[in-house]
């Protein structure tokens, strides 16, 4: 991280990283204050799989942007209760008086076969991907709604965090997927509805080495030789959510974006493919007939990650 400047794309703006103490949410914040934001680092402080609860890993991030001449501070709420999400949001306009950027990456994982996966693992992680979305994005825009309202446009954006695996799905991630596909809707739905007080709203689809990554696709997430580039840093990541956070990507909005290494690629979802219209009530023969007509002009899908 280099020193923080007054003149970088963020300069005077207040951005807000959840799952921030570690990983692509750590590399996100130093990466804000480094082109001069001002960042409410919020981390849980939990284990991988969400047990426990620990102030460390955010009051370090904290301290490693104060080294460089950045400012910071630390929030160690939950963001998947509303107390904790509106205490985030709180943190920001006590301590700097405005919120212009919510960076939404908080997240843990509880691997299962879609048979061996227990309701509760289920339910955790949804609450903290999606939930953990949902809340801090509800309470965010809120705030932005008020500043519109009483005449001030807030030029306010909020950047998701889905994954590949929400993209295509991932074996052995069915929770985690099913989340992170989650999240994509809940990212258009709000570009849409959030338009009109000048809040934008995009995702990414990041590929890098985490705590998350690191075991499940070990071979992928190994480190390089040193000299060689590491295409799988999280630093890699950071730059695009840096722009989608500032107001340089203005008029971006409900777009979703891969990125890793050194390639960014525009995601583009659901569109009408090959298509017949009866005009009339199919037969289920017919019906059956019809669609295999369709398959056979349609592009096949991508497998999913893992997929044998």
């Amino acid at each position: 991280m280099t020193a923080a400047v007054d003149s970088g794309i963020c300069a005077g703006r207040v951005v807000i990283v959840t799952g921030a103490g570690r990983g692509l949410g750590r590399a996100h914040a130093r990466a804000y204050a480094a082109e001069g934001a001002k960042v409410v680092v919020n981390d849980l402080g939990a284990a991988l799989d969400g047990s426990g609860v620990s102030g460390g890993p955010a009051q370090g991030v904290v301290e490693e942007i104060r080294a460089a001449g950045g400012d910071a501070v630390a929030h160690c709420g939950d963001v998947a209760t509303p107390e904790g999400a509106s205490s985030l949001v709180r943190a920001a306009l006590e301590t700097y008086g405005r919120l212009d950027t919510l960076v939404n990456n908080a997240g843990f994982l509880r691997d299962r076969m879609l048979v061996n996966l227990d309701e509760d693992d289920w339910d955790a992680v949804l609450r903290v991907h999606l939930k953990g979305h949902f809340l801090p994005l509800k309470h965010a825009a809120a705030h932005w709604r008020a500043v519109a309202k009483a005449g001030r446009a807030p030029h306010a954006c909020v950047v998701n965090t889905s994954s590949g695996a929400g993209l295509l799905g991932s074996v052995g991630q069915a929770n985690y997927s099913a989340a992170k596909a989650g999240i994509l809707g809940l990212t258009l739905v709000a570009a849409a509805e959030l338009a009109a007080y000048g809040v934008r709203v995009n995702a990414i689809a990041p590929a890098a080495r985490t705590r998350m990554t690191e075991q499940t696709f070990a071979d992928t997430m190994a480190a390089p030789q040193e000299g060689a580039f590491d295409a799988m840093a999280p630093e890699n990541v950071s730059p695009l959510v840096v722009w989608l956070g500032s107001t340089a990507s203005s008029g971006v909005t409900g777009r979703v974006f891969e990125a890793e290494g050194g390639r960014i690629t525009v995601m583009e979802g659901w569109r009408p493919g090959p298509s017949a219209d009866k005009a009339a009530r199919w037969s289920p023969a017919e019906a059956g007939e019809t669609a295999l007509k369709l398959l056979s002009r349609a592009e096949p899908p991508k497998p999913a990650y893992g997929a044998r």
